[in-house]
Parts: C-alpha cells; sequence; structure tokens
C-alpha cells in the first residue's frame, strides 16, 4: 500500500477546498437579498391588500349613510314639507286664476 498521496489530488482537493470556503461569503449575501426581498414583497402584497379592503369598507359605510340618511324620518319630514309646500303653491295659484277669471283684478286697482 501506498502512503503517500498523488500530488494532483491533494491540489485538486485544496482547490476545491478553497473554492467552497471563497464562495461561502457571497453565497451567504446572495441568500440574504433573495430572503430579503421576498420578505419585502409579502409585505407590499400585504399592504395593497388592506388598502383593498380599507377601500371596501369605507364605500360600504358610505353606501349605508347614505341609506340611513334618505330613510330617516327627519328626510321624510323634509320630504313631506317639501311636497306640502308645492301643494300650497298649486292652491294659490289657482285661487289667483280664479281670483282673475271672476275679476278680482277690479279690488286692486280701487
Amino acid at each position: 500500500m501506498a502512503d503517500e498521496v498523488n500530488a494532483k489530488i491533494t491540489d485538486s482537493v485544496t482547490q476545491v477546498t478553497l473554492s467552497t470556503v471563497g464562495l461561502a461569503p457571497a453565497q451567504a449575501m446572495a441568500t440574504l437579498y433573495q430572503t430579503s426581498s421576498a420578505a419585502v414583497a409579502i409585505a407590499l402584497q400585504n399592504a395593497v391588500h388592506a388598502q383593498n379592503n380599507q377601500y371596501t369598507i369605507s364605500n360600504a359605510v358610505m353606501v349605508e349613510a347614505i341609506s340611513l340618511l334618505l330613510h330617516s324620518p327627519s328626510s321624510s319630514a323634509t320630504a313631506a314639507a317639501q311636497k306640502m309646500d308645492a301643494g300650497l303653491a298649486g292652491i294659490v295659484a289657482r285661487i289667483t286664476g280664479l281670483e282673475q277669471a271672476l275679476g278680482g283684478d277690479e279690488d286692486k286697482k280701487k
């Protein structure tokens, strides 16, 4: 048995070891950058998703608020008052027309 190792084999093993040790820091940094960028991308996706949810909630709140305004008793009272005002204006116009037809303008001339 030979106790000596061929110099070419020793040189080859040394080169592989140095190559592995020499590339380790670069590989570690590459892994760090890749995982950091993936974490940032997920954080941005979460932010967009949260913004979308907030937009949906704000739209639902706005629709509900408008619905409450349109169907509240105070808005019904306002609508009823406006209808009464319009009805009274129509009655006044009819009375004025009747007065003119009956000669009510003569009282104004005196």
